[in-house]
């Protein structure tokens, strides 16, 4: 995240470069600046850098293999059996969003040993794990971000909510 925080926006003037040539459609993105994934258990996430007329965003990717098999996570199955969940951070915000990742990392994420082992005592008690923080948000240009703990019998997890008047997605 702190190189993706790091490039930050671009100038009006690189905007104008990467839209091409005119007539051309620039109004979506194109290829991503940077790519990286993680893979946890049967989960993926991939964050790419992109940039479009609004500037950098760091867009984060959730997808959950639904089964064990073909391509499309059952044998045999037809592609496309896989779930995801997409948000997008825009580059103002990516310093805040590792501040809060890494407080919550450092204040409650270690090894499942330390922690007892998964499982846990329900919604909102934290269980095992004792108490678990109080949810936070940041704004962002017109988006709100939610940052939600929980915990279930896989462990503890954070829930990235990305808001909008009209728009609501969860990671």
């Amino acid at each position: 995240i702190e190189h993706y925080a790091q490039l930050g926006p671009s100038s009006p003037e690189q905007l104008a470069q990467a839209a091409g040539p005119p007539g051309e459609d620039g109004a979506g993105p194109r290829r991503a600046l940077k790519s990286e994934f993680l893979v946890r258990e049967n989960r993926k996430y991939y964050l790419d850098l992109k940039e479009n007329q609004r500037g950098r965003f760091l867009r984060i990717r959730q997808t959950v293999n639904r089964g064990p098999g073909g391509p499309g996570g059952f044998a045999g199955g037809p592609p496309g059996l896989q779930s995801g969940q997409t948000i997008a951070l825009p580059a103002q915000g990516l310093i805040e969003f590792r501040d809060a990742l890494a407080k919550l990392i450092d204040d409650y994420g270690g090894e499942e040993d330390e922690l007892g082992g998964p499982g846990g005592g329900g919604p909102g008690g934290g269980g095992l794990y004792g108490e678990l923080p109080e949810g936070t948000s940041i704004t962002v240009d017109s988006k709100r971000f939610f940052f939600d703990v929980g915990c279930n019998k896989y462990g503890v997890f954070l829930r990235v909510s990305e808001v909008k008047p009209s728009y609501r997605n969860a990671i």
